[in-house]
């Protein structure tokens, strides 16, 4: 795995167990990589991937941003504060890597509407949700 350091920063606790009903014997604490790190790291790991994984990754940013879409403000403030200090001379890097991907519909983009089959996704939509999510988080966002 490339780049596992970035799965580190400021991970999430959260608490797992039988009172939120997991088949465990007592509740633990995990940690679990903040939704900022995730993406960064899905975006720097993009072009050493396989095809079909390039797609997965796009599909991965996509739905991370839709999930906490609600907390862009803490997502740029983990990429300000936490991410992009940790990975100094790499984060320009990765403005060019999210510019490339999500600046217009790809090939990576219309193979991830495909993958799920309980949603329709579009080409279109997915491009403009990352670019507005990634644009919020990586602000400034080069366009």
């Amino acid at each position: 795995m490339r780049y596992p350091d970035l799965l580190l920063v400021s991970p999430w606790r959260v608490q797992v167990g039988p009172t939120i009903g997991m088949p465990l014997v007592a509740d633990l604490q995990v940690r679990v990589p903040n939704p900022t790190s995730f993406i960064v790291q899905r975006l720097l790991i993009h072009a050493d991937r396989p095809g079909g994984k390039k797609a997965q990754d796009v599909l991965y940013i996509h739905d991370t941003l839709e999930l906490f879409g609600a907390s862009l403000a803490e997502l740029q403030r983990l990429w300000v504060d936490e991410v992009r200090p940790a990975m100094p001379a790499t984060a320009r890097r990765v403005h060019t890597i999210a510019r490339d991907l999500f600046g217009a519909v790809t090939d990576a983009i219309r193979e991830a509407v495909r993958i799920p089959q309980d949603r329709r996704l579009t080409p279109e939509n997915v491009h403009r949700a990352c670019e507005y999510g990634l644009g919020e988080i990586l602000s400034p966002f080069p366009r």
